[in-house]
């Protein structure tokens, strides 16, 4: 069935790998933003000296994860481009409607899961000991200086299994794009259901792909926990 020709010319195999391309592009650029934004969050929930800053970043949180995944995409993609300007909401709207959908779904997946990372990185920054932090203070680091040569080096660490349950998700989260009509791969095994009317091997296909990309995300994320684990290191914070 995959090998079949179809009406456009090509396989249904490519309609796959295209499926799986745009996948892939989606998910990673989502996680890109998404690590750096849920760090910069997370150490900012921890500030209890900028109280202001550790309550934009709780009503991040409370915001995001309270709201269905769903009605976030589609608030991106048929809400955002009316409240812009009308000069930015015009040009969005001129974009090619493939783009259109994968912007739409990038924001709403890098959000999304930035706020999982958020709590993520302020519960291992508040799991360390405090005299970790005095420590670094009493050297005659300021407060930024701490978070980066003293404590984040370490609370990173802690976060590395549960931030591979999120590189996980992110990837499985991905098919909610299928609602706005993003060629992925859900997308796809419904398309070769409507011109093949086989969704057995459609799906099974589809399946057969999900778990690949997830295999290679935990052998990828446990070797990387085993290079930068720290020797009778346990995720309390203690040695």
């Amino acid at each position: 069935m995959l090998l079949s020709k179809t009406p456009s010319g090509g396989t249904y195999l490519d309609w796959l790998w295209e499926g799986l391309r745009w996948t892939v592009l989606l998910s990673l650029s989502s996680w890109c933003v998404a690590l750096l934004l849920g760090i910069f969050l997370g150490v900012l929930r921890t500030v209890n000296s900028k109280p202001y800053l550790v309550l934009f970043a709780k009503a991040y949180v409370e915001l995001f994860r309270n709201v269905p995944l769903l009605v976030q995409l589609f608030t991106w993609y048929f809400v955002l481009p009316e409240l812009l300007p009308d000069v930015w909401g015009d040009a969005i709207k001129q974009w090619h409607p493939l783009w259109q959908q994968f912007f739409a779904a990038w924001l709403c997946l890098s959000l999304f899961t930035a706020a999982r990372i958020i709590e993520q990185v302020r519960t291992a920054i508040e799991s360390l000991p405090p005299g970790r932090k005095n420590a670094g203070l009493a050297l005659g680091m300021n407060l930024p200086q701490v978070y980066r040569f003293v404590l984040l080096p370490v609370a990173l660490r802690i976060t590395l299994p549960p931030l591979t349950s999120e590189f996980l998700n992110i990837f499985k989260n991905s098919a909610v794009a299928t609602t706005i009509g993003l060629v992925e791969l859900s997308r796809q095994a419904q398309q070769l259901v409507d011109y093949t009317a086989q969704p057995y091997e459609a799906f099974i296909s589809v399946t057969v792909l999900y778990l690949l990309i997830n295999v290679l995300v935990m052998l990828a994320m446990r070797r990387l926990e085993s290079v930068v684990r720290i020797p009778r290191f346990t995720s309390g914070g203690k040695t």
